[in-house]
């Protein structure tokens, strides 16, 4: 039994729901088996082939509308790809950004020939994507962003450098953001969709060395010129960008509070399955009154956590979950899994700095949730804004 051993929200009771994730489970089986996804951690990435199993098998573009090639699904379809994705461990596979950041963009913001063109390719996996926000010296502040798209004929010349893109290595479709309008700070931001296959001036840099996320590529990427037709404008309109990043940003942040108490706890289960099995001092490190008292105020703030997040979860599939709440699940439950992480390692001992251990690499892995989808800093700023 987990150790928080909630049972599954009113909205995830639904037996089409039930087969999907029994169908998504089976298909990480056997095609994310643990050798397979050690290599992708060895490589710093995953490898291109899977993208393409992973659509032809229906886990891509499961909330895209039938009429887009998509497979009519809703929010906790793509929350059952995530959520078992994590329950078999399967690293690096950037599924939640994919289905539930980038193709909403265009879902909800594209024209309805940018809808046609590219999101059966995303849905089938031929197309793989990233969405290039973040630039070597402009983090959290987008409105300061320094790349450019500045008219030329019937398109644009985009110029400029992003980094830590995650599937910058392979992603073949990129939302790039941009100043249409370099005078203007919101106003001149718009999104352009860039197909990299033949796109002269455009240069992956390198694949970046982190301290987690093995599996996970993240890169570095640059724009020399690139050409971009004009008709590749998201939503066919300039200066719309910002408003549009804005829109998704709710969605997004739920996403890392998800994977954040999914990763709390998976944490708490390793760690109570390591302390009944080690022994110190003849008996298990279970049995000491400070083990019990740490798991159990851990069990307590996990599952006031999970709560929390679903209730956050079927405020969003009313369409009420607002900005600060999001916030606020982003803030709290990712600086939440970095303390239940620490207090798990710590229970593991010497074992627990070994990366042989699940713990350890949780330990890397969960640091960059209180940074990106927004720093925790920046989710307080809002959080104060609301009150």
């Amino acid at each position: 039994m987990p150790v928080i051993d909630i049972p599954p929200p009113a909205f995830m009771e639904d037996e089409e729901i039930s087969i999907f994730a029994d169908a998504v489970g089976k298909f990480y089986e056997k095609h994310a088996p643990e050798k397979r996804v050690a290599k992708w951690r060895e490589d710093g990435q995953v490898e291109r082939e899977f993208w393409n199993e992973a659509g032809e098998a229906g886990l891509l573009g499961v909330s895209v509308p039938e009429e887009y090639g998509g497979h009519g699904g809703d929010f906790r379809h793509d929350m059952v790809v995530i959520e078992q994705q994590g329950k078999h461990n399967v690293d690096g596979f950037a599924a939640s950004l994919h289905n539930t950041v980038i193709l909403p963009y265009l879902v909800r913001h594209g024209t309805e020939e940018q809808k046609k063109k590219y999101l059966p390719k995303l849905v089938s996996g031929e197309l793989v994507s990233a969405i290039a926000m973040t630039e070597p010296g402009v983090g959290s502040d987008l409105q300061s962003i320094t790349t450019t798209a500045l008219k030329d004929g019937n398109g644009y010349r985009l110029n400029g450098a992003k980094t830590y893109i995650s599937n910058g290595q392979i992603a073949d479709f990129i939302i790039v953001v941009a100043k249409t309008d370099p005078n203007q700070r919101a106003k001149g931001i718009s999104l352009l969709l860039l197909e990299t296959e033949g796109a002269e001036g455009f240069q992956r840099g390198k694949k970046l060395d982190k301290i987690g996320l093995d599996a996970q590529d993240t890169s570095e990427l640059f724009f020399d010129d690139v050409f971009v037709p004009a008709e590749n404008v998201l939503g066919g309109e300039e200066g719309k960008g910002f408003y549009q990043l804005m829109g998704e940003l709710p969605q997004e942040r739920l996403i890392i509070a998800m994977g954040a108490i999914a990763g709390i706890e998976r944490a708490l289960d390793v760690t109570v399955e390591f302390v009944k099995e080690r022994k110190a001092f003849g008996q298990t490190v279970w049995d000491f009154q400070n083990t019990q008292f740490v798991l159990a105020d851990l069990k307590a703030k996990g599952t006031a956590a999970r709560v929390f997040v679903n209730d956050c979860i079927s405020k969003h599939l009313e369409g009420k979950l607002d900005v600060p709440t999001a916030c606020m699940a982003k803030y709290w439950v990712t600086e939440l899994q970095s303390e239940v992480v620490d207090k798990c390692l710590q229970l593991h001992g010497g074992s627990g700095y070994i990366n042989d251990y699940p713990i350890a690499r949780m330990y890397r892995d969960s640091r960059i949730t209180r940074i990106f989808g927004g720093s925790n800093e920046i989710m307080r700023m809002v959080i104060a804004r609301s009150m």
